[in-house]
């Protein structure tokens, strides 16, 4: 070995021996005779002092020594002087001088950007591009080190409880995720493609018919999807999991055991199931629990974040007797409309007026028609339309979303699949502006509120053809089997699934089901969509011929790993988590793909680009 020790690992107890370390040159300070010179690996920083007292010849090879220089040093560990001790480092209590020999083992260019803990961020563009050097800095060190960890944790934890680990193949069929596959011409078989799978649904659920009633896989996945702040170019990963003979409360026993678990060994993050404004539905689940209309109706999202109260109220029965025909007419139609109340506390201490117009512009960004709201003063509601409501259906807003005076409520009206979204997102813009205010008083960085979201609708209507397709997952058992799929037509939408997602902090960490193994509940529910037995057998062919074979009920779940990750970490860009990401324009700049390949490749695929000269 060309060290005998990691910087992290020399203390006191080491004084008086002779040791030699490795490292990158963080940092060199010349003090005109003495030389300082910072030494950095993976494990920490260790201050070494160049004296020509002690070795002249050690001095002037330090001379020359520069930024990300490697070096390797040997010494005899001394006691500092008394007084020098630095308490802020792991080697304050030892002197670093040189009095054996120095050498430089590789030279470094100057670096395009400073590698410090401390740096500010530069141009994200140039950091992917020189990623093996933004992985230097401390804090990429630390999300390393806790994705080891937590792949370390998870496989232990699931081993132990006797699932097996068995990986599935990545070139394989497309799987029903709706989003774009990745496609991989095959070579030997012209004119075909394998996909890279969106998820290991099928062969999971196949695993469960070859009696492997406990499988698990830190899964790789790829969906050709845009990128955004919690989802990472092309590839990602989840903890898969499926069980065989469980029920819906079985798959959330597990989930709820592991991430608690993994939160205590990992985080300082608390988990909370009560808050001040909402209590476990279920008291025997660890987590919140929401049916997927409750979410949407109460926080405007399937993902709600339940760190802080700003629940939506319905207020379409007191906006139904108002004398403002607007309000009226929208309210007459409760089935189709909204009209929902979000109420905002000690809003006084926040906002002014002109951040209150700003407040409308930001709605209409997402379609709404505008944005009304009532303030509480000291000696009434204040509001232009008070004149279209008598006063007994003033209180009566005032008693249901429990208005105390320097509060106001914002109410949105419209459509309800509108309404629900912009007020959705306005109750998370405005949280995200109160904590601002308040320095990160109003939204508790410490706390983890897992939330499940169960009972989503099978199927769904295109807004503008009218057809009936799957709203999400088509291998979902519907709550009441198969005599669920014995509807018609718009009834169909009133169908739920044994389908479930969990949420946390703002985030889809979860999602799969209780999976529909009935072959003949299977197909009825493809041909309620349009699709008949034989594209079942085409499309999904091994596994309709592998429920002919007895299949167990079953059921599974996949954690995004990846998201989970930035969760703990309090990290807004999941990019930043993965050792090497892809940029926002899905692009590996450090590797530069993707990129073109030969005509030579191209004609042993059999594969001609008909590409526009732009």
């Amino acid at each position: 070995m060309l060290r005998t020790h990691n910087n992290w690992e020399l203390t006191s107890k080491n004084i008086w021996e002779k040791v030699t370390l490795t490292g990158w040159v963080s940092n060199r300070r010349d003090h005109g005779w003495i030389i300082f010179i910072d030494l950095r690996d993976r494990y920490w920083l260790t201050q070494i002092v160049f004296d020509p007292a002690d070795n002249k010849e050690a001095h002037k090879i330090a001379d020359k020594f520069r930024s990300e220089y490697v070096i390797k040093a040997s010494w005899t560990v001394r006691p500092r002087p008394e007084g020098q001790a630095n308490p802020r480092m792991k080697t304050g209590e030892i002197e670093v001088i040189i009095d054996d020999k120095v050498e430089l083992l590789s030279k470094s260019k100057t670096p395009p950007f400073e590698i410090d803990e401390f740096a500010h961020d530069v141009n994200e563009e140039i950091r992917l591009k020189y990623r093996y050097l933004d992985l230097r800095r401390p804090k990429f060190l630390k999300y390393m080190k806790f994705r080891a960890d937590m792949t370390n944790f998870t496989r232990n934890w699931f081993s132990s409880r006797d699932f097996l680990d068995i990986q599935t193949p990545i070139l394989a069929n497309s799987s029903p995720e709706w989003a774009r596959d990745f496609l991989v011409p095959s070579r030997l078989n012209p004119g075909k493609f394998y996909a890279l799978p969106q998820a290991p649904q099928q062969f999971k659920q196949l695993l469960m018919v070859a009696w492997v009633d406990k499988y698990f896989q830190i899964a790789p996945c790829f969906r050709d999807e845009d990128p955004r702040a919690d989802r990472h170019a092309g590839d990602f990963y989840q903890i898969d999991c499926e069980m065989s003979f469980v029920e819906q409360d079985d798959v959330f026993d597990v989930v709820e055991n592991f991430l608690v678990d993994m939160t205590k060994e990992l985080s300082d993050k608390e988990i909370i199931t009560k808050t001040p404004w909402k209590d476990n539905l279920r008291e025997w689940w660890k987590f919140f629990t929401l049916t997927y209309e409750e979410a949407m109706e109460k926080y405007g999202t399937d993902k709600p974040d339940l760190r802080y109260g700003l629940e939506m109220v319905e207020v379409w029965d007191i906006f139904a007797r108002s004398t403002n025909e607007i309000f009226s007419k929208i309210a007459s139609d409760p089935e189709k409309n909204r009209i929902k109340a979000l109420k905002v506390e000690n809003w006084d201490n926040y906002f002014s007026k002109t951040q209150m117009k700003n407040f409308e512009k930001y709605v209409r960004e997402y379609w709404a028609g505008g944005l009304g709201y009532f303030q509480m003063k000291e000696d009434w509601l204040k509001w232009p339309l008070n004149k279209f409501f008598s006063e007994e259906d003033l209180q009566e807003i005032i008693d249901r979303t429990w208005l105390k005076e320097g509060d106001v409520v914002f109410f949105g009206a419209w459509e309800k699949d509108v309404v629900l979204n912009y007020m959705g997102r306005f109750r998370n813009h405005l949280a995200s502006l109160i904590d601002e205010i308040t320095e990160g008083k109003f939204i508790d960085k410490t706390k983890l509120a897992f939330c499940w979201i169960t009972d989503f609708p099978i199927f769904e209507k295109d807004s503008e053809t009218g057809k009936i397709d799957f709203e999400h997952n088509p291998f979902s058992m519907p709550a009441n089997g198969i005599k669920d799929l014995e509807k018609e037509g718009d009834k169909l939408l009133e169908v739920k699934g044994l389908q479930y997602d969990l949420a946390c902090n703002w985030y889809e960490i979860l999602s799969w089901a209780i999976r529909n193994h009935n072959i003949e509940s299977l197909v009825k529910a493809f041909e309620k969509v349009g699709r008949s037995e034989d594209e079942v057998k085409e499309k999904f062919g091994a596994m309709y011929e592998a429920f002919q074979y007895w299949v167990p009920p079953h059921g599974g779940f996949a954690i995004g790993m990846d998201r989970l990750q930035m969760i703990y970490l309090d990290e807004d860009n999941i990019r930043d988590i993965y050792a090497f990401p892809k940029s926002g324009k899905g692009q590996d700049l450090m590797m530069n793909s993707p990129t073109s390949v030969d005509e030579e490749q191209l004609r042993d695929l059999h594969i001609e680009l008909d590409l526009d000269e732009e």
